[in-house]
């Protein structure tokens, strides 16, 4: 449709201004003919007014209607346990009939979309159900978000209802009907299974740590099971274990010796039984870090101290670590005592107090934690060379709160963490010029109220081979206190950021160029497998973008080959998934000119969690389906559900866009008049006008 910006009234004077225009340049006498003048006076005519009236601002008004079928998203639970443990033929009627309402629902006019736990495409006739777990609110959460702004009909879930990863589907609210088929057997099976192993992830050379295995049955009770602890094909002890009536579950332990430090892995294991459903849940992997010894920390004070409380409490949630407490005057530090890293509280401090702790420390030559106050000789301290100078302003000092720094990645703050530091009350910290020497890294800045600032709060630093950190206040035994209030006394952000200060402390004391490293203790088989590095300069300064080469052996003597380089945004090197086991790893680069490498291991186990459960749970199903307003179908009421979706009329979505065009920018528009003007001046010249 043509319209204008101004008024149509304006239409007949831009006939006007033509007709006016074309007069007065033909009205006299002409050497061409009468007709042909006519002919030109139109020509003009039409192209002046065309040209008044694009004063006019006209525009074409289009208007485009789209029709958006209904779509029915078949969201299938494609995971280990549906094949598992669904009797076959049920699964073959399941299958056959989600391909049969595609092609009804398709032929009715609806769009039909299948969903699985798994990426990529599937169709309903070709589907595998090979998921190595089930997240059952990711399938449908991610189908509300794929779905968002297009005419989502419904969805027909097709599940067990057994949910062993994410949250729970119970607990979440979805906005679409969900027709759900329930699959898998409520009726239990003959089984024996491990569902659970407690023990200690770190254990002491030469110490004895418990490993307890949970064992459930079904079937088998009234007799006994043999449960055996391996490590690697040697069977460790082997115990018979009652399997009493009116009892689903019992537990057994076993005692081990920590051997030679390391990563060692050992298998808790159930011996197969006659008329056993499966022996894929009968076993279950320990992967132990067994330690030299534990860390011995020297926590020191110049004086008592309500933080010396705060950093002993934080210390003690870490069973690795062995605590000695020292206070100047209070409890004098012994000579000669033996400790691996040290917290020094105010020292050095005003008045010489502690100094004797101080030459002890120094003498040993270890990491330290130097938690700055208001008794701290700030001017012996900046002679320590610790990473940081601080010249304060007379005695004035700024109230702030903890802020993690994104850009130091030497270990994480997660979300969590980063919401409990701004919940933190603000305590003082020395006001004045901060300043980082080389090498030196901030943890954390520091916030002003509501203003975030790049002044260093917790600063990593010290010479090559004598690593220091540095806590800009005394004031922490109020953050431990506040968040303990505030989390049903678990102050977890504090205490970890204080363990994982210590524990940073002492990773790396001899200070490799080259630092490569899991980013967790263990992976599971599901995993991406990564791997972070840190690469340093001759001065210890951290460089990035190194070209790095890893070899990766696991057990079966497999050798993989990986090229990376660590960028500065801190991604890792992503290994994908493995198959369980201990893998030892060689990274090498050159820096500098100079050949490093770093070695160390990692664990990935295997937790077969889709064969820890076999009794479904249709009750999910029921209670998903009934809140959306829907019901619970089972593999032969297909037909049903069919009939159920066509009868709840769901309609197609029409929608309509305007498209406004300004006449002036069609190009074609100008070459139009371009053309009529050429023709007048061409039958002007050629008619003999000068």
């Amino acid at each position: 449709m043509l319209t204008t910006q101004y008024s149509a009234w304006f239409l007949p004077l831009c006939l006007l201004v033509g007709a006016g225009y074309a007069a007065l340049q033909y009205a006299a006498r002409a050497p061409w003919g009468r007709r042909l003048n006519y002919a030109l006076a139109a020509l003009r005519l039409a192209v002046v007014s065309f040209l008044c009236f694009l004063l006019l601002g006209p525009f074409v008004k289009s208007t485009t209607t789209r029709t958006e079928k209904p779509t029915v998203v078949l969201a299938v639970d494609n995971s280990q346990s549906v094949e598992l443990f669904t009797p076959k033929n049920a699964l073959t009627q399941a299958t056959a009939g989600l391909a049969r309402l595609a092609d009804a629902l398709r032929a009715k006019g609806f769009a039909v979309e299948t969903r699985t736990l798994t990426p990529g495409r599937a169709r309903p006739d070709a589907l595998r159900f090979t998921a190595a777990s089930t997240d059952l609110d990711e399938l449908l959460a991610g189908t509300r978000a794929a779905y968002d702004g297009r005419n989502l009909a419904a969805v027909v879930l097709l599940s067990d209802g057994l949910a062993n990863r994410g949250r729970s589907p119970a607990a979440a609210d979805y906005t679409f009907p969900i027709y759900a088929v329930a699959l898998g057997d409520t009726v239990p099976k003959r089984d024996l299974r491990l569902t659970d192993l407690a023990y200690n992830r770190v254990a002491f050379s030469g110490n004895k740590f418990p490993v307890e295995a949970e064992l459930a049955f079904e079937g088998f009770a009234g007799g006994a099971a043999t449960v055996e602890l391996r490590e690697g094909p040697r069977v460790l002890e082997s115990r018979r274990v009652a399997l009493p009536g009116g009892r689903r579950r019992v537990k057994t332990a076993f005692q081990i010796t920590a051997p030679t430090p390391g990563k060692h892995r050992y298998e808790v294991r159930v011996v197969p039984q006659p008329g056993e459903f499966t022996a894929l849940n009968n076993a279950r992997p320990a992967f132990v870090d067994v330690v030299k010894g534990k860390l011995r920390v020297l926590l020191a004070g110049a004086a008592p101290h309500p933080d010396l409380k705060a950093l002993r409490a934080a210390l003690h949630t870490n069973d690795n670590f062995d605590l000695t407490l020292a206070v100047a005057g209070v409890a004098p530090l012994r000579p000669g005592a033996d400790f691996d890293v040290a917290i020094l509280h105010q020292i050095p401090a005003l008045g010489g107090l502690g100094n004797d702790i101080l030459a002890q420390v120094q003498a040993r030559r270890v990491p330290v934690l130097y938690v700055v106050g208001a008794q701290s000789d700030l001017a012996a301290y900046n002679r320590l060379g610790a990473g940081l100078a601080v010249r304060p302003q007379g005695g004035q000092t700024d109230a702030v709160t903890p802020l993690p720094n994104p850009g130091f990645t030497r270990f994480a703050t997660d979300a969590e963490a980063a919401r409990r530091f701004a919940q933190y009350p603000p305590v003082a910290v020395p006001f004045g010029d901060l300043r980082l020497g080389p090498g030196a890294e901030a943890a954390l800045w520091q916030q002003a109220g509501r203003v975030p600032t790049q002044r260093p709060l917790l600063v990593f630093g010290g010479p090559a081979g004598a690593r220091r950190a540095t806590l800009l206040t005394d004031g922490g035994w109020q953050w431990r206190l506040s968040e303990a209030v505030a989390h049903d006394d678990r102050p977890e952000a504090y205490d970890r950021l204080v363990v994982r200060t210590v524990q940073l402390l002492t990773q790396n004391a001899r200070k490799k160029r080259l630092d490569a490293y899991p980013t967790q203790d263990a992976f599971n088989t599901q995993d991406d497998v990564t791997l972070a590095a840190e690469t340093y300069n001759a001065v210890f300064e951290r460089i990035y973008d190194q070209k790095i080469d890893l070899v990766l052996t696991g057990d079966s003597q497999r050798v993989r080959h990986y090229a990376f380089g660590n960028a500065p945004d801190g991604a890792p090197l992503h290994l994908g998934a493995l198959p369980a086991g201990r893998y030892r790893y060689l990274a090498r680069a050159t820096l500098g000119g100079q050949p490093q490498e770093d070695a160390g291991e990692l664990l990935v186990q295997n937790q077969p969690l889709e064969a820890l459960e076999s009794k479904a749970n249709p009750n999910l199903l029921a209670q998903l389906a009934r809140r959306s307003g829907q019901r619970l179908y089972f593999p032969a009421q297909f037909e049903q559900l069919t009939q159920d979706i066509l009868k709840a009329n769901y309609k197609p979505v029409i929608s309509s866009d305007e498209d406004l065009k300004d006449l002036i920018n069609l190009k074609w528009i100008f070459f139009v008049i371009l053309a009529f003007l050429t023709a007048e001046w061409a039958i002007r010249k050629y008619s003999g006008s000068v």
